[in-house]
């Protein structure tokens, strides 16, 4: 199965100290599904991940992509479809309106994060999002 990966997830993994990193590393250290994430998504976390907690921690990050523990995905239609989302649900943003669109692409309900907004949220195929870990 595919799983989509937000930003707060792949934050929570990298600090010690977010209160969702327990909670992050057991669920992936149980799990051998494929992680997908958007180009948007991996700006942000790439961004997040220097400004918390440094060089060395964007350095790890570029490790993990490195070794392909996600995948980035973008298609011809990513950015039309992005809005679409975003135009419907204008509180969630690109970032993660790019998530649900990937989503709608990949055909998954699996959704790797800790933001609650998705929870009120259907995929572009109007299905419910499960938001992992917390319904796993």
């Amino acid at each position: 199965m595919t799983v989509v990966v937000g930003g707060d997830f792949v934050l929570a993994l990298a600090r010690r100290r977010d209160p969702h990193h327990d909670a992050a590393g057991a669920w992936l250290g149980t799990t051998d599904e494929d992680l997908v994430t958007s180009p948007l998504v991996l700006a942000d976390a790439d961004e997040r991940v220097a400004e918390h907690l440094g060089a060395e921690a964007r350095e790890a990050l570029w490790g993990d992509l490195e070794r392909g523990a996600y995948t980035i995905r973008w298609w011809a239609d990513a950015l039309a479809e992005t809005l679409a989302v975003a135009h419907r649900h204008p509180d969630l943003g690109l970032t993660r309106a790019s998530l649900v669109a990937l989503a709608g692409r990949l055909n998954t309900t699996r959704i790797a994060t800790f933001d609650e907004r998705y929870r009120s949220v259907t995929t572009p195929g109007g299905e419910a999002f499960v938001v992992l870990p917390a319904d796993a």
